[in-house]
């Protein structure tokens, strides 16, 4: 899937519920372009405007501010078309399936976030640029993680850690150390270091054998 296929179905994820006319729609594309390329802050409507082949005023005509199109348009987007995927589809297509150990959840957990990443990188961008700076965006993911992820993650934990697989820390520290982990290698490979000379299985791996350096029951005990 190229970047234009997965706009389009942002587009149709958005239009369904939003009822977008076809100059909204365009809107909402040349918007997501632009933003994942240089950002909110610097972005002006009239040349979301020139991209979506549009006058400046139309943008107008539907969101009083570039604010708003941000937060009425993009925000909407993101939270119903990315967080179901990202919570639901992601809870069920990991955590639904018994997993003998940790390191074959981790495997699971890194292949399904790197297969999001690939096909998603215009949203992760934006996610980037923007959350620290919108509230709004902030809440509709710590409410998602908070009510679909974290609690599967955490009983996933503790049954590793009751088999004696895993270190006796707080679960809250191992998915801590699990999540930044994985985020690390994904962000670095697909929006610092896109271009990057990359070994994907080769990274997948080295990953894996770090957390689980790390995890594996008895390592406490050295440090």
């Amino acid at each position: 899937m190229d970047e234009k296929d997965y706009l389009n179905q942002m587009i149709e994820a958005g239009g369904k519920d939003a009822e977008l006319t076809p100059k909204q729609a365009k809107i909402l594309e040349a918007a997501i372009e632009i933003f994942a390329e240089r950002g909110y802050a610097s972005t002006s409507t009239s040349e979301i405007a020139k991209k979506a082949g549009v006058a400046e005023g139309t943008i107008f005509r539907h969101y009083k501010t570039k604010k708003e199109l941000l937060i009425t348009i993009v925000k909407p987007v993101i939270t119903k078309f990315a967080v179901p995927f990202f919570a639901t589809h992601f809870v069920n297509q990991v955590f639904n399936e018994k997993t003998a150990d940790y390191e074959e959840l981790l495997r699971k957990i890194i292949r399904n976030r790197f297969e999001f990443a690939q096909k998603n990188v215009p949203l992760i961008k934006i996610l980037l640029q923007e959350m620290a700076f919108h509230t709004e965006i902030q809440q509709s993911y710590q409410d998602v993680f908070k009510k679909e992820v974290f609690p599967r993650f955490d009983e996933t934990i503790k049954h590793f850690q009751a088999r004696g697989q895993l270190v006796n820390y707080p679960s809250e520290a191992i998915i801590r150390f699990t999540i930044t982990t994985i985020l690390g290698f994904l962000i670095t490979r697909f929006i610092v270091m896109p271009k990057a000379d990359w070994n994907d299985e080769a990274e997948i791996n080295r990953t894996i054998h770090f957390l689980m350096n790390g995890l594996s029951k008895g390592n406490e005990e050295r440090l």
